[in-house]
């Protein structure tokens, strides 16, 4: 079969690039050897959310009912609904994108793909059976794995990734989380509240080191309080495991040999890439492209987590979309530059541009607003005090060149200012803007005031 376009890899970026060329009118398929919807719709972002909803009601229901003057007794959980929750959720979703598939016409082919030669695929199914597709263009999305330490395979026991520890069977007495990234510090949070004894390792300064560094120390803090033992500026030099838990040797904030049930090693991705045709890569290991996605060899692309950093959902469909337009459509594709991040914990964490800093250390002229979220009739009527709006306004012109917040319902606000640095508002703009009150997104034009030096509430 002859196709316009070959996407390998029904991701975030797969299958999100493979409909928006059938849209453009193109003979399209994508190769998934898994579920549709990759890793963020079946072992990420999605599952995670719903295991972290399920955290965040049953804590709130065992430690904060009397402040909502709610008379509750024994409250109890059945860790197999728990889990299953989550798996239902993706089940749902993968169906979906199946459907988008059939809906616009995209031939879904499963297998794992290679590239044999320019212009050409090969699946192989399940069975082993092997087909070989022609394509005008072929675009790899195979995305990245969790990557493994060295001396520390994964078993899917005692020592897991990221996929393991959203479907393990029985909830653990005690976890080792190696790494305070995102996906660290989301499953921290997530068995913490379930009451199973977190230990996070991490080797740098701060928990969500990207992150701005107030950000950090507030979110550090609060895991703390809530009974999560965060040990920054602390190296692995040692681990083992013998079938029934875990041995790791830490030095630094501690110098100690910890003990659990389960290590979770959350220490970064590796790129997951086709069989076939040699492809240039990076000097760290993802596939290399140009302004135009284009790989080494004409006619193949890359977008996604496979072709490096940031690994996000969002990114990826952006980058895959820039790519097919730029293919089919006449269009001008164009990298990322600015987009948010998130992390949703309790405080959620959301930010998008520079950190304080970076700001610094690129020497820009900068104003800082900071808004606390308990100044904020909203937070306090929703019993979410804790966290801070933070923005960084350029100096002369007051463009944002960096906004983080901390707090309840983060994630959903970091949009507006997403929107704001997209459109190039000003300070004078968001200033102008009205936001209804009481909500949380108010406190967006609070620390605007800030920053601009006429404070009304705080």
């Amino acid at each position: 079969m002859n196709y316009d376009l070959i996407v390998i890899g029904g991701g975030p970026a797969g299958y999100v690039g493979a409909i928006r060329a059938a849209q453009l009118g193109k003979k399209v398929a994508c190769v998934e050897n898994d579920r549709a919807g990759g890793t963020c719709l079946n072992w990420g972002c999605i599952p995670t959310k719903a295991l972290l909803k399920n955290a965040e009601l049953y804590h709130t229901l065992t430690h904060r009912a009397e402040e909502f003057g709610l008379k509750i007794g024994s409250v109890e959980y059945d860790w197999s609904k728990v889990i299953g929750r989550s798996r239902g959720v993706s089940d749902k979703l993968n169906k979906g994108i199946e459907f988008l598939f059939k809906k616009n016409k995209v031939d879904y082919l499963k297998g794992t793909a290679s590239i044999p030669a320019e212009g050409k695929v090969e699946v192989t199914a399940a069975d082993g059976a092997k087909t070989t597709y022609e394509a005008a263009n072929i675009l790899i999305a195979t995305g990245a794995k969790t990557r493994d330490m060295p001396g520390f395979p994964f078993n899917g026991t005692t020592v897991i990734g990221s996929k393991e520890a959203m479907t393990l069977e029985k909830q653990p007495k005690s976890i080792i989380v190696i790494g305070a990234g995102a996906i660290g510090i989301e499953f921290a949070y997530f068995f913490n509240a379930y009451g199973t004894k977190v230990t996070v390792v991490e080797m740098l300064p701060d928990v969500l080191p990207v992150e701005d560094t107030e950000v950090s120390k507030l979110l550090e803090k609060s895991l703390t309080k809530s009974g999560i033992r965060i040990l920054t500026n602390t190296k692995v030099t040692g681990t083992s495991e013998d079938g029934k838990g875990v041995k790791v040797t830490v030095e630094g904030a501690a110098n100690e040999t910890l003990e659990a049930d389960v290590c979770l090693v959350a220490i970064g991705v590796k790129p997951v890439l086709p069989g076939g045709i040699e492809l240039k890569l990076t000097d760290r290991g993802w596939l290399q492209t140009d302004d135009k996605y284009q790989t080494s060899v004409k006619g193949i692309y890359g977008a996604g987590d496979i072709i490096g950093p940031p690994w996000l959902a969002h990114v990826a469909s952006y980058e895959a979309v820039q790519c097919v337009e730029g293919i089919f459509a006449k269009h001008k594709p164009k990298k990322v530059t600015v987009f948010p991040g998130c992390t949703y914990c309790h405080p959620q964490v959301a930010s998008i541009g520079l950190t304080e800093r970076a700001a610094k250390e690129k020497g820009l002229k900068f104003k800082v607003g900071k808004f606390p979220y308990v100044a904020s009739g909203k937070a306090l009527a929703a019993a979410e005090p804790e966290g801070f709006v933070k923005i960084l306004y350029g100096e002369p012109h007051g463009e944002i060149i960096g906004a983080h917040i901390v707090g309840s319902e983060s994630t959903e606000m970091i949009a507006e200012i997403g929107l704001a640095m997209n459109l190039e508002a000003t300070w004078d703009e968001i200033e102008a803007t009205i936001h209804a009150h009481p909500t949380l997104s108010e406190m967006v034009k609070e620390a605007t005031e800030v920053a601009k030096g006429h404070p009304i509430h705080v």
